[in-house]
């Protein structure tokens, strides 16, 4: 399946440079421009390479790894 439309990247692209030791998507993007015209693809490559390096090692997949940030109040209150 393709990840990255405008370079032309595929899912098993992605899994042939992890294997050759890419461990991030800033690393895959050097390797192949994969998320570096639109950028709709990043999320989802780095799920990939993510599940793939978890598959490699045999660890557990964590789902939801970007949880929501909590709102933060940037006054304080001194009293």
């Amino acid at each position: 399946m393709y990840v990255c439309v405008c370079n032309g990247v595929t899912d098993k692209d992605i899994r042939r440079e992890v294997d050759a030791g890419c461990t991030s998507v800033s690393e895959l993007t050097m390797r192949t421009g994969a998320g570096a015209s639109c950028g709709s693809c990043i999320q989802l490559a780095d799920t990939l390479i993510g599940n793939m390096l978890a598959a490699k090692h045999e660890l557990p997949v964590i789902r939801n790894r970007h949880v929501g940030s909590l709102p933060y109040n940037h006054q304080r209150t001194i009293g």
